[in-house]
């Protein structure tokens, strides 16, 4: 049961299988509360994602995002991983739910309050860049001088310049509005999957991880394409099976394929040697989180 203010728990499950859009009266007066949070304890944040796509495009939040989306440098101006805590710390202080997960790449602060997720990723800098979910690299280089921008009546701070960063993340046609399920196709098809000796070699065989897939009929598929971005592609067996190396446990995006059905998962938790079921949907090819279920 999600609580009354929305700041628990359960909000922030329902906001990762649900994915409801956000309220942007709503969105605007968190951001502001963030912003006044962050100036206080002289964090430097700036817009990332969907919310830095809103704020140059359009002006605004984008109606049909289901988050906002914050984002530091860890190293840069002055903000290390201790003043990551001291920052969720100050949010649950005021109302919010804040909960701490690492990966590789970033510490990410997710927040809830009013059925509303902030997501605050402080990146970790790897070979001069930083990368985003669900694995774009973006040089380093456009966040070390941040662009003051006006946006709901305030200043806030996007990368510098907003527009390559924009174009890195979502692609050369990043200023045209795309319908759920385009645009994700399209930042998925810019991301290199790993190579066989990234993946499987250098890793223990505790960490293979499996996939069986099933049809609308509940029919396991033989020869069925899974990819998982960033990881690399392979095919199902005659039980429906295939498996692959993750590299942690962490958020990642598939695509599976076979015949004439094709579903992109956007965002689905995965771990280490452990199984998963796929099973499709016939009223929905796109648009589906957090769709896989455990053997």
């Amino acid at each position: 049961m999600v609580s009354s203010n929305g700041a628990d728990l359960a909000a922030l499950e329902r906001s990762y299988t649900v994915a409801p859009p956000i309220d942007v009266v709503t969105a605007e007066g968190l951001v502001r509360e963030a912003k006044q949070i962050m100036d206080q304890l002289g964090v430097v944040f700036f817009l990332r994602q969907g919310t830095c796509l809103g704020a140059i495009r359009d002006k605004g939040f984008i109606p049909w995002d289901d988050d906002v989306d914050l984002g530091s440098i860890v190293g840069f101006h002055g903000v290390t991983e201790k003043t990551i805590d001291t920052v969720a710390s100050a949010f649950r202080d005021n109302g919010y739910f804040a909960k701490i997960e690492h990966n590789d790449h970033y510490i990410n602060v997710v927040m809830m309050k009013s059925s509303t997720r902030i997501d605050w990723a402080s990146y970790r800098i790897i070979d001069d860049s930083i990368v985003h979910y669900p694995g774009v690299r973006i040089p380093a280089k456009l966040f070390t001088r941040l662009k003051e921008i006006d946006f709901i009546g305030a200043k806030f701070l996007v990368p510098n310049p907003p527009e390559e960063y924009l174009r890195l993340k979502y692609g050369p046609e990043w200023m045209t509005p795309k319908k759920i399920g385009v645009f994700e196709k399209d930042v998925l098809e810019m991301i290199p999957d790993a190579s066989p000796s990234d993946s499987s070699k250098s890793l223990p065989q505790r960490c293979a991880s499996k996939l069986r897939v099933f049809d609308y009929e509940s029919n396991p598929v033989f020869g069925a394409e899974v990819r998982v971005t960033g990881v690399g592609s392979s095919r199902t067996d005659k039980l429906g099976y295939t498996k692959f190396y993750l590299p942690c446990d962490d958020w990642y995006a598939l695509v599976i394929k076979h015949d004439d059905h094709e579903e992109l998962l956007y965002q689905e938790k995965m771990s280490q040697g452990q199984t998963y079921i796929y099973r499709p949907d016939p009223l929905t090819l796109f648009g589906r989180f957090c769709v896989l279920s455990t053997e």
